[in-house]
């Protein structure tokens, strides 16, 4: 039974967790840790739940608790350095697909933990604001508030990268 478990889930997890926490290898040891503590639970677990809920549950759980113990200041903190750093770099590069991934992956960066899950499970993993709620035992209205909180800060957090992609434009 957990290695059907681990061969459906491992992988759609992996990916999950590396979003929230930006490291593949912690990703890969927090998703194996969830593992473990779901066969250690396995005798008490309800059997009316979804396992797969209580999986990514226990996954993101960990990758709170990673990124708790591994606290990160975040550079580029707001819209100023952010247009300085960029006005740095020659325009071409800014309409670069990679140039502009990474600074999509910067401004989540700047998400609180839990905002930047939710964030996450539902733009990138497509899970629903209520499929949300249940996995990380949260309310939906809270998904809801997350999620506008999270489009406030990468909204203001890209708002410079953004503008000068459009003086770029007007002048072609």
């Amino acid at each position: 039974m957990l290695k059907a478990l681990f061969d459906k889930y491992y992988t759609p997890l992996c990916k999950t967790i590396f979003r929230i926490v930006n490291d593949k290898e912690a990703a890969r040891d927090l998703v194996q840790e969830a593992f473990i503590k779901l066969w250690l639970k396995r005798d008490s677990l309800d059997q009316n739940n979804s396992i797969k809920s209580y999986l990514y549950r226990i996954a993101i759980n960990n990758a709170f608790n990673h990124l708790e113990k591994h606290k990160r200041i975040v550079p580029l903190a707001d819209g100023e350095v952010v247009l300085q750093h960029l006005a740095a770099n020659q325009t071409q590069e800014l309409l670069d697909a990679d140039e502009m991934a990474e600074q999509i992956t910067r401004a989540l960066e700047l998400l609180p933990p839990k905002c930047k899950t939710v964030f996450v499970l539902s733009r990138y993993e497509e899970m629903s604001y209520k499929e949300i709620a249940e996995n990380l035992d949260i309310s939906v209205k809270t998904v809801e508030n997350q999620i506008s909180k999270a489009l406030d800060i990468l909204r203001n957090s890209l708002k410079a990268f953004l503008m000068l992609i459009l003086v770029f434009l007007k002048n072609i």
